[in-house]
């Protein structure tokens, strides 16, 4: 094994410095080292320290909390967005009519039978835009969409509007994002905070 070399030791016998001066040296050198090592110990414990945050679960009264703040900040922008689908409706000159949720809609076309009622399997023709035009979804090349009315999976303004409709029944529902994708968007292609419309055929009711 090669003999440990003391650096500072053989520096001080070469140049002859006082060893006052040395022990200076020597103390700045340790000092420095300790320094380092404290850095390093902070560093790995502020990295574990993020990591438990990271696993941190969120409780289902959390999760909730978390959502019912979501849908009031949306119900403070909604009387913007009924500016929007107003001047929407002006431009096209489409006569809609608002529920109290403030689902807008327009019903043409022949209808037969009941209107449909909830725990109702439902099968439409859609096709769904964004208030500029934007084409987002449309059944033509995605297929017809089947759901049971209130077991969720659609937009909650989608379920209102069908229970508006009988079987031959056309519509044009606009939809504010509370009662489309909220404040995220659905992720895909329709953007955060977005007012849809939905163009839809109600062609099928069953139980």
């Amino acid at each position: 094994m090669l003999p440990e070399v003391n650096h500072i030791q053989d520096w001080k016998i070469q140049s002859g410095v006082s060893k006052h001066y040395y022990l200076t040296i020597r103390m700045n050198y340790h000092l420095m080292r300790n320094s380092v090592i404290l850095m390093a110990i902070f560093m790995l414990f502020l990295c574990c320290s993020c990591a438990r945050k990271k696993e941190r679960t969120y409780t289902a009264k959390e999760i909730k909390a978390t959502e019912e703040a979501l849908i009031g900040a949306n119900k403070i922008l909604v009387k913007k967005d009924e500016e929007k689908i107003r001047e929407y409706a002006r431009k096209y000159r489409l006569a809609m009519q608002e529920t109290p949720s403030g689902l807008w809609y327009k019903i043409s076309g022949t209808g037969s039978g009941a209107k449909a009622q909830k725990g109702q399997k439902v099968t439409l023709r859609y096709k769904v835009s964004l208030l500029d035009g934007t084409l987002c979804y449309n059944s033509d090349y995605l297929g017809l969409k089947q759901f049971r009315v209130g077991q969720g999976g659609v937009e909650s303004g989608l379920e209102e509007g069908v229970m508006l409709l009988s079987v031959g029944n056309q519509a044009t529902f606009i939809m504010p994002p509370h009662l489309a994708h909220g404040l995220p968007g659905d992720g895909e292609k329709i953007p955060a905070r977005s007012i849809i419309v939905y163009e839809v055929e109600l062609l099928k009711l069953e139980p």
